[in-house]
């Protein structure tokens, strides 16, 4: 793939000695924060990515490989060809939904090998679910099935004023102890926030803590990891990605309605 090795190249033959520079994990201290943290729209300062350290431990992202930054590259590049995007879009997912499996609760236990030996290991705690936010949250479904096979998964609708950008609830239905579960709340893009927001106070209205609701998402602004974190400061969010520029176009190219 001409981006990513064109980048290799370029590092390794002006700094054959030292490690690439996408290895860096994302969860380390960066006093590089562009000053947007306030502006729900881009601006024109540089569009770096933003640090976890200027949301708050609330924020949880993947560590940054080369790996995940092709699939980051390839799902914003307007040439990708819909197949490719799908294909690179599913991976990211699946990525982001293990990590996020790694957020519940587990318990030890002993296994019995084939062989006859004792193994101490782990099994996760029953009680979990998903629950996606409609239409793009959908996407994200497969991946978590793919995961955890007997999984329930809850949906809610919820569309935007075009002028008054307010969100507004049409369906919702989720498991009827939905209020018992860890749930994982799955959409792709955070752009302003709003939609995620009235989906949490949905869930709250169902006896669902925010404590228990962990987001899955694959790239978030700034304004809208903030304006969760600071309407609900014990939600937990992952991402892969907080940049001012998110690919809000994810939804109609995934689904191919674009």
């Amino acid at each position: 793939m001409p981006c990513h090795n064109q980048q290799l190249n370029s590092v390794n033959s002006g700094n054959s000695g030292q490690e690439h520079p996408m290895k860096q994990v994302r969860f380390a201290n960066s006093s590089n924060v562009p000053p947007i943290l306030n502006s729900a729209e881009p601006s024109d300062v540089p569009t770096q990515p933003v640090s976890q350290d200027s949301l708050g431990p609330q924020l949880k992202l993947l560590p940054l490989n080369d790996q995940i930054r092709e699939l980051q590259t390839i799902i914003r590049d307007k040439t990708t060809t819909r197949g490719d995007f799908v294909f690179c879009a599913d991976r990211l997912i699946r990525l982001v939904v293990e990590e996020g499996l790694n957020q519940l609760p587990f318990s030890e236990c002993t296994v019995t090998t084939p062989t006859g030996y004792k193994y101490e290991g782990v099994k996760f705690e029953r009680g979990n679910c998903g629950v996606s936010i409609m239409r793009s949250g959908e996407a994200m479904e497969q991946g978590l099935r793919d995961c955890c096979r007997s999984i329930r998964i809850g949906k809610i609708l919820i569309q935007s004023d075009e002028e008054t950008q307010k969100a507004k609830v049409y369906y919702a239905k989720f498991p009827p102890d939905v209020y018992r579960r860890k749930v994982l709340l799955m959409y792709p893009i955070l752009s302003t926030g709003n939609t995620v927001i009235e989906a949490v106070r949905v869930l709250i209205e169902h006896g669902v803590q925010p404590k228990h609701i962990i987001l899955l998402s694959l790239f978030s602004t700034p304004h809208g990891a903030k304006s969760i974190i600071q309407e609900f400061p014990d939600i937990t969010i992952l991402t892969t990605e907080v940049h001012p520029v998110a690919p809000t176009h994810f939804g109609q190219r995934y689904f191919g309605t674009d």
